[in-house]
């Protein structure tokens, strides 16, 4: 009986989020600079022979089973899963498979650092391997991207899926058509230690679902001021990415509440009343900038900071509903093996 297992890495939205939706970036061409962190969706793939499948997420709370034939309807109770398993019988296997999938995450859902569709790719990635699937990191990413956004439906952009599946720092090009080119970036090693050494990663405690600030960011698209701030945070994805090759940090710290002042703009429900409160905390406790990670509302906030005061803002928010959570960049996206 063979057992797969797959890990793929969530991801540190650096600049330019928002303009990957295919509203803006069908028109405007959006640009996106995000990292991977050494926080992680595990997924074990369990072949059966009883013809039955079985998913099982534990950190939600989602078990259910199923006789296994090849199409499953969704029903509201863990559709993700079942649409990826219907897209992987519809596209390769033409035939229904019996397996148990079991996965979890190291960060609590709606945390703003692309969980779902990180998790899609990494069932993929699950399924790539044990099925000896012909699909190559761009294929995979485009897939999960298919499945999420248009098979379900749920508002969002692409650059979860194409930085769960590349890994490392990244500046991403999206254009028309579902046209994504990645650009994978050579950041020094001392350079992306001493980013990391400067960023205080904490999470709100507040979840949210992505998607209902995403479909409020949209119809917001249409022109005026939230569509300019729109064109300053993909400007700003550039910007940052010069700053990171040249080890501006002070210019990069600068940007990123740029970024987040940009943010607020193009949406009134990207920030509220807690996340201005912890914002002017960190702050107050020696941060230059910040903003959250992922589409806003909750989730995930990063403080850039000088290294000797880390201490104290750390200390300091700990007091605080959240907690800081420990992270690496890494340099490695979706990876899956067999025992």
């Amino acid at each position: 009986m063979k057992i797969i297992r797959s890990q793929t890495p969530l991801r540190l939205g650096l600049a330019g989020g928002g303009t990957d939706i295919n509203l803006y970036c069908d028109k405007y061409t959006g640009y996106v600079l995000n990292a991977t962190i050494s926080l992680y969706i595990h997924c074990t793939l369990i072949e059966r022979n009883d013809n039955k499948i079985i998913f099982d997420s534990p950190d939600t709370g989602g078990f259910a089973k199923y006789e296994s034939k090849e199409h499953l309807e969704n029903d509201g109770k863990l559709d993700i899963f079942k649409s990826i398993y219907n897209r992987i019988v519809r596209d390769f296997t033409k035939k229904p498979l019996s397996f148990s999938l079991h996965t979890y995450s190291d960060v609590p859902s709606g945390s703003g650092l692309g969980g779902s569709s990180t998790l899609v790719v990494g069932v993929i990635k699950a399924f790539v391997e044990w099925l000896n699937l012909p699909l190559g990191e761009y294929e995979i990413a485009k897939l999960a991207y298919e499945i999420e956004r248009e098979d379900m439906g749920i508002v969002g952009g692409a650059q979860d899926q194409y930085a769960a599946t590349f890994g490392g720092f990244n500046f991403m090009e999206f254009y028309d058509q579902k046209r994504v080119v990645v650009n994978p970036l050579r950041i020094k090693n001392w350079i992306a230690s001493e980013l990391e050494s400067r960023i205080v990663l904490y999470f709100t405690n507040i979840t949210r679902e992505a998607k209902d600030i995403e479909e409020h960011k949209k119809g917001k698209l249409g022109g005026g001021k939230s569509l300019e701030a729109m064109h300053a945070i993909k400007q700003d994805a550039i910007d940052m990415k010069e700053a990171l090759f040249r080890a501006r940090f002070d210019t990069l710290a600068a940007i990123l509440n740029k970024s987040w002042q940009s943010k607020k703009i193009i949406s009134e429900i990207v920030s509220n009343d807690e996340l201005e409160r912890i914002y002017h905390l960190a702050m107050e406790n020696g941060a230059y900038s910040g903003k959250t990670s992922g589409a806003g509302a909750g989730g995930f906030m990063f403080f850039m900071i000088d290294p000797t005061k880390k201490y104290n803002l750390i200390k300091a928010l700990n007091k605080e509903q959240g907690y800081v959570q420990d992270f690496s960049f890494t340099k490695e996206g979706a990876k899956s093996w067999r025992i």
